[in-house]
């Protein structure tokens, strides 16, 4: 973060409201770019996808994903939120999954504002 002089990072995430073209969704494009510069070299795809080879975030997810500064970005605190059946649950486009890495905290970024229905975060770093 100090290196491109960041103060703040801005995180669109639909897992609360169900918007589908969050930037957990659009994640995969940030691999692809980020791994085709000589700096990325380091960074596959493939680490991103499930055992089955699926792009998933619930139980099912890769160990770089669940992982991953934008997962915990998005599911930070997604925890503490109950729906109407007492349940947690994580919403990805269409889908409606139990997101089972929800529980951490950052160490890298702190909170700095959430919006009413988590579509907007904002952390601090």
């Amino acid at each position: 973060m100090k290196e491109l002089d960041v103060d703040y990072v801005l995180v669109i995430f639909g897992g609360m409201s169900g918007y589908s073209s969050d930037d957990i969704n659009k994640f995969l494009w940030m691999i692809r770019i980020g791994g085709s510069t000589p700096e990325g070299a380091h960074i596959r795809e493939s680490d991103y996808y499930s055992p089955s080879g699926e792009y998933k975030v619930d139980k099912d997810g890769s160990t770089a994903m669940l992982n991953s500064l934008m997962y915990k970005m998005c599911y930070y605190r997604f925890g503490e939120v109950m729906t109407e059946k007492g349940s947690q649950l994580a919403m990805t486009g269409s889908e409606t999954r139990k997101s089972e890495n929800k529980d951490f905290e950052l160490d890298v970024l702190e909170e700095a504002f959430t919006s009413e229905h988590w579509i907007v975060r904002i952390y601090k770093s």
